[in-house]
């Protein structure tokens, strides 16, 4: 689960290539730990979690989903998952996570915690070099 900017704001480790959808309760109780959200929170999903368990679960929390159709073409209809594909993209590029063959989940946690504050760093630095910029501000090139 990221923000707007693919910050990550939680996640639930699973095995490989499991269904996606008994795993979006777990996500969304992340949520909890964050403290109180905006009210407008709208959730992207992709054509994976397209049921009516998961718009229940959605609507029990009160809130508001945009899940992609099965049978649609993704690019169009999942026009803000990309966020959280470029972070994914980013922790692949840990070569550490993508072949994790660690059994102990603490120590697997640890690395995602490492990357993720690596990527959140980043992510952070890059977004300060646009929004505050000042005229004295010292120039590296000559």
């Amino acid at each position: 689960m990221t923000d707007g900017y693919g910050i990550r704001l939680g996640r639930v480790l699973a095995s490989a290539n499991p269904h996606v959808s008994p795993l979006l309760a777990p996500t969304l109780d992340r949520l909890d730990d964050l403290g109180p959200l905006p009210d407008d929170i709208i959730v992207h999903l992709d054509a994976g979690y397209d049921s009516d368990t998961t718009r229940a679960l959605l609507s029990e929390r009160g809130l508001h989903g945009r899940i992609a159709h099965k049978g649609e073409k993704a690019p169009i209809q999942a026009s803000q998952r990309w966020h959280v594909e470029r972070t994914h993209a980013w922790q692949n590029a840990f070569h550490r996570l993508s072949r994790c063959y660690e059994l102990r989940v603490t120590v697997v946690d640890a690395f995602f915690d490492l990357a993720d504050t690596i990527i959140t760093m980043r992510s952070l630095i890059r977004r300060a070099w646009t929004t505050h910029r000042w005229d004295e501000r010292l120039n590296c090139r000559p």
